[in-house]
């Protein structure tokens, strides 16, 4: 048959690929640098959220702004260092020496300031026994108020508070105590300019005199920690 008047390929044109033709198998491709930049951009995004959570507390000037940090004053209240011993008769607490306490704490008597311009106290110290319907029940404790100035320009949310207490050399833990008068942390603020005087109870056996109550007015505020001696 002759081919005389097959007309010549047109420029560009790819015939079709005889029947049965398997093509060649492509080279697997190389990664685009698309992945490379979404990978960056991911990496970005995590640190960008790791230096949020580092950098808790920003001021509006951009600087962090640190915990409120306490001073201490000797400031000692008219009934700060009574106590009712258990026979009834009223004795004075006895407060421990510096390398007795530890440098870290403070005595009953003292004052605590902090650099926000609210203030921690303690006074009225007693000892009791627990009724059949407090709780813990039928437990010996001291009792003794906690007193807290707020001479900052801000409300101070008193239900924030935290009151921890342990007894003796070896630092067990003393319950607190709930019971008539004793309910625990109010749930109220304490106004600018205002105080508030809390009822504590924490359990201290008879045959222990030491006690350690730390405080702290809110849970950004560093721990007060308070050491003496509550007679038997």
């Amino acid at each position: 048959m002759s081919h005389e008047n097959t007309p010549p390929p047109m420029p560009g044109y790819t015939p079709p690929p005889a029947p049965g033709y398997l093509p060649p198998p492509q080279p697997p491709q190389r990664p685009t640098r698309t992945t490379t930049v979404l990978v960056a951009a991911a990496a970005a995004v995590v640190a960008a959220v790791l230096a949020a959570v580092v950098t808790a507390r920003v001021g509006g000037d951009g600087e962090a702004e640190a915990a409120p940090t306490v001073t201490v004053t000797q400031t000692v209240p008219a009934d700060a260092g009574d106590t009712v011993s258990d026979s009834g008769s009223d004795e004075a607490t006895e407060e421990p020496t510096a390398e007795e306490a530890g440098g870290d704490s403070y005595g009953f008597g003292d004052t605590i300031v902090y650099d926000n311009d609210v203030e921690v106290s303690l006074s009225k110290f007693s000892r009791a026994v627990s009724s059949d319907y407090a709780a813990p029940e039928n437990t010996p404790y001291a009792k003794f108020t906690i007193k807290i100035v707020n001479q900052s320009d801000k409300k101070v949310d008193a239900s924030m508070m935290t009151v921890n207490c342990a007894y003796g050399d070896e630092g067990k833990e003393g319950e607190a105590i709930y019971d008539d008068g004793l309910d625990g942390l109010p749930d109220t603020s304490i106004l600018a300019g205002r105080s508030l005087s809390v009822p504590w109870g924490c359990e201290l056996p008879k045959g222990e005199s030491f006690l350690q109550i730390e405080v702290a007015p809110d849970y950004e505020s560093e721990t007060s920690i308070f050491t003496g001696e509550v007679k038997k």
